[in-house]
């Protein structure tokens, strides 16, 4: 096991680290009152490094949402012309990162040891990897057909086959097509409604981005690893290996070289029990006051553990949980009120009615003052429904904060 550099040096409270994290996230610039042009909405995406997808679709696309809770109203359309239509206007591509994900063109060569990995079976899932090998002539006739057909989604291969495995319901076409997505024989082409088409990477890729040299493995990790450090401002081990959910030997291999050139310092930060690493050019811990709603998958909460070391809020998806069981509700997003995750709200987008629904509002039990937090949150709604195209917002929820919630939205 590689030995990291001893600590020294870097002392920083709680109120330092928590700070920190928003500024490397982009919480700190002051959100625009009109919408944003796209460069803001790229340079928030760069800063993040990726945006995680899902099929998740209650209120919006989760992919959507960071960089609302960040910069405010901005154009989605304009999203969706980077990442899924090709030409010279793509400035991302999608790959396996945390999770299914968007990430900026210029991180594409730091994945191909990722897909060298999964055509040996490492880093995939094992019974998509175990399909490939038992019926390797299919998805060479599913790579034939691609490269004869032009772009195709996997309901329209000619021989589209039956369900081959119980992942996600996959049928044998989609399974042959995953593991050539996942190996990087194939990329995401677009997508149709939530549906990804598939095409070879050099006709939707730029050339010039495909040309870029191969850094290797541990290059490639040593640069994941420094780009995870920039966006979480000072983590533990754990938590910059999880950005990118790196592998884990090789993680603390890259982490050694990084402490010893100086682009991270080690650090103590007041309540953690790991030892921590800092961004060494992340500046000072300026405070940071940002209001937003946060997508479940926003990366400023979606490693759990970080998220209750940091900010001392408890959070789960109910997504997959039985109705009569949820706590909180289906899709509810975290509310951080002036830097500080207070609260959560259960909202569901009913499209046909054109309002934003809110069945629940909860805040946590150290709130004191409720008006402020609520207020700032009937603010939030207001300019989440009017960027989601919608003309009203109902409170359904029947306790006394959505009570509350309610009387201020009516203000």
């Amino acid at each position: 096991m590689t030995e990291l550099p001893a600590h020294a040096g870097v002392d920083l409270s709680a109120a330092e680290a928590r700070n920190l994290f928003l500024g490397a996230q982009g919480f700190s610039a002051r959100r625009s009152a009109t919408p944003s042009a796209w460069p803001k909405a790229e340079a928030a995406a760069r800063r993040m490094g990726l945006l995680q997808i899902d099929s998740v679709n209650v209120l919006v696309r989760s992919h959507y949402l960071p960089l609302f809770s960040r910069i405010g109203a901005y154009s989605r359309a304009a999203l969706d012309a980077r990442a899924f239509e090709a030409g010279r206007r793509r400035s991302f591509f999608e790959y396996w990162a945390h999770e299914a994900s968007l990430l900026p063109l210029e991180l594409q060569p730091l994945m191909r040891w990722r897909m060298r990995r999964a055509l040996e079976g490492v880093g995939i899932y094992g019974g998509v990897h175990r399909f490939a090998v038992e019926n390797a002539g299919y998805v060479e006739a599913v790579l034939e057909e691609l490269d004869r057909r032009g772009p195709l989604a996997a309901s329209e291969l000619e021989d589209p086959g039956e369900r081959s495995g119980p992942w996600w319901g996959w049928h044998k076409g989609k399974t042959a097509l995953e593991y050539l997505f996942w190996t990087g024989q194939v990329t995401s082409a677009s997508r149709r409604g939530f549906e990804r088409v598939y095409d070879r990477p050099e006709r939707v890729l730029p050339a010039d981005i495909l040309a870029l040299p191969d850094p290797g493995e541990a290059e490639a990790i040593r640069r994941l690893l420094a780009q995870s450090a920039r966006a979480l401002g000072v983590a533990t081990e754990i938590d910059l290996r999880d950005y990118f959910r790196l592998p884990v030997a090789e993680t603390k291999a890259a982490l050694a070289d990084l402490v010893e050139d100086g682009t991270l310092l080690p650090a103590t930060v007041e309540g953690w029990r790991q030892p921590a690493f800092l961004d060494a050019a992340a500046g000072a811990a300026k405070p940071v006051n940002a209001t937003a709603l946060l997508s479940p998958f926003d990366p400023l909460v979606w490693h759990r553990p970080r998220t209750e070391r940091i900010f001392d809020f408890h959070y789960r998806l109910e997504f997959y949980t039985p109705g009569p069981k949820r706590v909180f509700g289906y899709f509810v997003m975290p509310f951080l009120y002036r830097g500080r995750l207070v609260g959560r709200v259960d909202l569901k987008a009913d499209r046909p009615a054109s309002v934003l629904r809110v069945p629940g509002v909860f805040l946590e039990q150290r709130v004191r003052k409720a008006e402020p937090v609520l207020a700032a949150l009937a603010d939030e709604l207001r300019h989440l429904a009017a960027w989601l195209d919608l003309d009203g917002i109902a409170v359904t929820g029947a306790d006394p904060v959505a009570s509350l919630l309610a009387a201020r939205l009516s203000d």
